[in-house]
């Protein structure tokens, strides 16, 4: 593989108004996305994710997930647009030391589309992953549609493809919480469960074909409700209701939502299920 890059695009317009990007992705990689961590690792190991695996990651973020394959011997490059505070934080994680040749020859951070992260010198990808949570009207053609569209080709016939999201609302006591990420045009992309076939609709879209499936517990822990408040707005999912209305109302509503979910000595607990989709190449 060729050396890192990282590439700049402009912000994405949905940001709300006010928000402080470096603030938020350090409190997404501090906090939040360390919950889906359950996620990541029983995937990688039904899949035996090693030395043999070449992985590329759509909308990557901060890029825990990666160094999580990295770490048991995968190649990994991670793909997102228009969120280079993330990026930079997973080109942290991942390339420390930007002389360390053999890091750089393992492990990419593209910012962009997954066709920026090809070249003649990448050989092609065995596994493909989106572990941001998908379903919904967002992952049709203009949201997850497209990226995926565009990687298939990246990928060698038969390599798995990787689709999280959401786990029935009965079990993910997050949900009542993420009532209050709805705005005027309906909750954002990810925010909570939707409907139960969500990820073969947008694995029937993309032309793949299912091979598996499997449930993952990933609560969400934190040591109190600042904390909480902090980490779920780092995700963005509540970015509609802070357009919409008072910043203030919606952190009021937040810590109202968390409070059954406050235990004893102050943390907040909220057991969740997520589910994955392995779908193939053909």
């Amino acid at each position: 593989m060729t050396p890192a890059l990282v590439r700049q695009h402009p912000a994405p317009a949905g940001t709300a108004p006010g928000v402080d990007r470096r603030a938020r992705a350090r409190d997404w990689s501090e906090i939040q996305e360390r919950m889906l961590v359950p996620l990541h690792e029983s995937v990688y190991e039904r899949l035996e994710v090693g030395p043999a695996t070449r992985l590329l990651g759509l909308r990557c973020g901060s890029g825990l997930a990666l160094l999580t394959a990295a770490a048991r011997g995968a190649a990994v490059t991670g793909v997102d647009r228009g969120r280079p505070e993330l990026l930079a934080l997973a080109r942290q994680r991942l390339l420390p030391d930007a002389r360390d040749a053999r890091a750089r020859a393992r492990a990419r951070i593209v910012d962009g589309s997954p066709g920026d992260a090809a070249d003649a010198e990448t050989p092609a990808y065995t596994l493909v992953t989106v572990f941001e949570p998908t379903g919904g009207r967002a992952d049709g053609p203009a949201g997850l549609g497209g990226p995926l569209a565009a990687a298939l080709p990246l990928a060698v016939r038969g390599a798995a493809v990787v689709l999280a999201g959401w786990g029935p609302p009965e079990r993910c006591a997050t949900s009542d919480v993420l009532r209050v990420a709805a705005g005027p045009a309906g909750p954002a992309r990810g925010a909570g469960p939707a409907g139960r076939d969500d990820l073969e609709e947008v694995a029937r879209r993309a032309g793949l074909r299912p091979a598996g499936s499997g449930r993952v517990a990933c609560p969400f822990g934190y040591a109190d409700v600042d904390s909480a408040v902090r980490g779920l707005l780092s995700t963005g999912w509540f970015d509609a209701a802070l357009t919409a209305a008072d910043p203030a109302q919606v952190d009021k509503e937040l810590r109202e939502a968390l409070h059954p979910h406050r235990r004893q000595d102050g943390t907040v607990w909220m057991p969740n299920v997520f589910r994955y989709l392995i779908a193939r190449v053909p």
